[in-house]
């Protein structure tokens, strides 16, 4: 794996992720409580033995860069990295990044002074366990210039998805973008070339790109160089190439989830509290998710009933009621609250006297939540102030709201309350 130089593609605007990308960009997202989205695929890599990383950044980015460069310092001793490539304005080059490809395109000059044989490229936003490993593998074994890595589907999910079609070898012969109608039936492949069973390969005849793939290191440098105006990998460089060049597939069958939108970000972090069995662990001790180690106190609990939920360290919680959620880093609970089916991000830092009493008579409302609210199917963005006798419920049922001048946004029936948002007393959302 010495060979194989690991590129992270850190996002667009991540439009369909506002307001969580409001001051950040989408794989600095935070995740389960004390990760954030960028997390996994540098995990991923690391635990394949892929040291040598490239993450490329856009969109508000700063904390983003921050993140990696607080994280991940391998020792002088190491050849590994995890470097940020972020998009710049050259006499050659005076444009911002127009697409993936075109964010390796413009940094192309530095990525191929390494003596390496393979570019793996990942997407910075989706959550997975995997082992890089059997990927380039197979990628060396059937002699492929391009390799991607697809997850097998049902015809109910399929026509959200770029599909592709294969021969018997696993070769990609055809490709179509969120095919419908008769366009989808003819998508239809046997995953069993691929390694699926037969019964699995029956309910889930289709395979969708994962958006991940290894490249040939000169087959890479010469696409990109053939094709300046092709910015995308996935809707133009890579099907463009399937008639001269070996593109297999890889067939993928674990756990994937493209966190794209706020309802599959909210139900990727609350599937994470099912017992007992979720359908993503954070406990596998022989491929862990790193992140960054903040040394904090451990989480102190004040006469609190926890049901199937995740709590974060360093959070203080009391005479409350939680059930079904995920609470981050640092979060703050006063009495008679009551949290139900919510994410809680947590806070950057704590208060003096983190450890007051619970007062309602204050004239600033203080970080975390004041005591006697209720939350209800929501995602609280970190350092929120949310004060005392607060219903976040949705009382009226709105699917789609932005209500930015009050501090929280409603997507798909979730409300979300924006980073540093001040919600007062009494309130009812």
């Amino acid at each position: 794996m010495k060979r194989v130089l690991g590129i992270i593609l850190g996002g667009g605007a991540g439009t369909r992720l506002y307001p969580l990308t409001k001051l950040r960009a989408k794989p600095a997202v935070p995740l389960a409580g004390k990760y954030r989205l960028i997390d996994i695929p540098v995990s991923n890599c690391i635990n394949s033995d892929i040291l040598k990383i490239y993450v490329l950044t856009q969109f508000n980015s700063a904390s983003l860069n921050r993140h990696l460069a607080r994280t991940y310092n391998f020792s002088g001793l190491s050849e590994g990295f995890v470097e940020v490539l972020a998009a710049q304005q050259t006499a050659e080059n005076p444009s911002w990044f127009q697409g993936t490809a075109d964010a390796v395109r413009q940094y192309i000059w530095l990525m191929e002074e390494w003596e390496v044989d393979e570019f793996l490229i990942l997407s910075g936003d989706h959550l997975y366990r995997m082992d890089y490993r059997l990927f380039v593998e197979r990628h060396r074994d059937t002699n492929a210039d391009i390799t991607l890595s697809v997850v097998p589907m049902d015809e109910k999910r399929a026509s959200d998805f770029g599909l592709m079609k294969i021969d018997n070898t696993g070769r990609v012969v055809d490709f179509s973008e969120k095919p419908k109608g008769d366009a989808l039936k003819k998508m239809q492949v046997d995953t069993t070339a691929l390694g699926l069973d037969s019964e699995p390969a029956q309910k889930m005849p289709y395979i969708a790109s994962m958006g991940i793939y290894v490249f040939k290191k000169d087959v890479l440098i010469d696409l990109l160089n053939r094709s300046p105006d092709q910015t995308d990998f996935g809707k133009e460089i890579i099907p463009a190439s399937a008639k001269d060049y070996n593109v297999q597939a890889y067939l993928y069958n674990g756990y994937w989830e493209d966190i794209g939108t706020i309802e599959s970000f909210y139900d990727a972090n609350l599937a994470l509290t099912q017992q007992p069995r979720p359908p993503f662990s954070f406990y596998e001790e022989r491929a862990p998710i790193y992140t960054r180690a903040r040394y904090l106190p451990p989480t102190k609990l004040l006469d609190c009933q926890v049901t199937e939920s995740m709590i974060g360290e360093g959070c203080i919680l009391k005479q409350c009621r939680i059930n079904h959620s995920v609470l981050g880093i640092r979060s703050r609970i006063e009495a008679g609250c009551i949290i139900e089916d919510t994410l809680i991000m947590g806070a950057d830092f704590y208060e003096p006297f983190a450890e007051r009493q619970s007062d309602c008579d204050t004239t600033q409302v203080p970080l975390g939540i004041g005591s006697n609210s209720t939350i209800r199917r929501a995602i609280i963005d970190k350092n929120a102030r949310i004060g005392c006798d607060v219903q976040i419920i949705n009382k009226d049922r709105v699917e789609e709201a932005e209500r930015e001048q009050q501090g929280f946004f409603i997507r798909n029936g979730i409300v979300v309350v924006i980073k540093n948002a001040v919600i007062p007393d009494g309130t009812i959302i």
